[in-house]
């Protein structure tokens, strides 16, 4: 599937698609937004994972998260003990001198990083540590996986962070309007 996408693809998104330019559309059109995903939520669940998941892939099949990195540049995943434990034994160290060194709990107790951006970011936007990276990030922006109707407050949150999730929220938003919300309900 990925392939024919790819053929439809006419470009790869050049991001750094200016981030300026994107917090201004994503400050212009957040209430329009917020509404929407609260429509969205609506929906019948087994449907909108079909309605998502193609959108999420004709999105990343055009785009380069290595020109943009702007959720490594400015926020944190959350990292489970799993993590914590395969990213230090990768950095040959132990699980409490990584969370010493890199790690906080945040007010919900669970462990982000100190600051911002990443830690294991590199100046070429390549994750130092991408073979055994957080699941958090492996899994972002969230828009590929099931159960879309409870992920709906990361779409929310990411649309700020991602200009591909803001894109796939904006081809949805057109879709929908066609195909009229209702008939997915």
């Amino acid at each position: 599937m990925i392939i024919l996408l790819l053929l439809r693809c006419k470009h790869t998104i050049r991001i750094p698609v200016n981030l300026e330019r994107h917090k201004e559309q994503y400050r212009l059109k957040r209430k329009e937004n917020i509404a929407f995903l609260k429509r969205l939520k609506k929906t019948n669940p087994q449907k909108l994972d079909s309605i998502i998941h193609p959108v999420h892939e004709e999105v990343f099949a055009c785009t380069d998260c290595l020109k943009c990195a702007n959720c490594c540049k400015t926020t944190s995943p959350t990292f489970t003990t799993r993590d914590i434990t395969r990213i230090s034994k990768r950095l040959g160290m132990s699980p409490k001198d990584m969370e010493d060194k890199y790690l906080r709990r945040d007010t919900e107790e669970d462990f982000v990083l100190k600051s911002t951006p990443c830690a294991f970011l590199g100046e070429d936007n390549y994750c130092n540590i991408y073979d055994v990276r957080p699941k958090a990030c492996q899994q972002f922006p969230h828009t590929n996986r099931r159960r879309q109707h409870q992920l709906l407050h990361l779409t929310e949150k990411n649309l700020e962070v991602c200009p591909a999730v803001f894109e796939i929220v904006d081809k949805l938003k057109q879709q929908l309007t066609l195909h009229k919300i209702n008939k997915y309900e």
